[in-house]
Parts: C-alpha cells; structure tokens; sequence
C-alpha cells in the first residue's frame, strides 16, 4: 500500500512538472514559424547537400544493391546449373555408350 502512494506521488509529481515544462514553453512555441523554414535552409549549398542525401537515402531505400547482388547470384546460378546439365547429359551418352559396347560383346 505505501509502495503505490509512492509511486502514484511520483507520478503526480513528473506529471506536474510536464505540465509547468509545458506552460512555460507554449507561447515560445508559439512564435517559431509554422512552415518548418528557418532562412539557413534556403541557401543553395544547403538545398544541393540534402538533395544528394536524399538521393542517397533512397538508394538505399530501394534496395538496389540487394536487387543487383541477388540478380548476380541467380544468373551465376543459372550458369552453374547449366554446365551441371551439360556434364551430366555427357556422362549419360558415355554410359549408355558403354552399355551398348558391354551388350554387344555378350
């Protein structure tokens, strides 16, 4: 029982300062401007930096480099595979080769 008055003092307690935080802060808040600009942003060097950033940030995004890596491994795998079927039809022909000789000297 003392344990939750405590913590419920606590808790009133941070909720109060939140609230006088708050009300010291609002007409600050106020004042900033509404758009989100500050000035520093629109200077051209700036604009470039974030745009390339951006750019950046959205290769990234996509997965290029996953889509790239992925495609690679699969057309190595294809190739592999293909030399796989081409040895395998060899060894085929050359065993049915040899049983067709094994059956002709019976």
């Amino acid at each position: 029982m003392i344990i939750e008055i405590i913590i419920l003092s606590i808790f009133a307690l941070s909720f109060c300062g939140l609230a006088f935080i708050l009300a010291r802060k609002i007409p600050v808040l106020n004042n900033l401007p509404h758009n989100g600009t500050t000035g520093i942003r629109k200077h051209y060097y700036i604009l470039e930096a974030e745009h390339k950033i951006k750019n950046i940030f959205n290769f990234f995004e996509k997965q290029i480099y996953l889509h790239k890596l992925l495609s690679w491994v699969k057309v190595m795998t294809l190739k592999i595979e293909t030399r796989v079927d081409h040895s395998l039809h060899k060894i085929r022909k050359k065993s049915q080769e040899v049983n067709k000789k094994l059956k002709e000297k019976k």
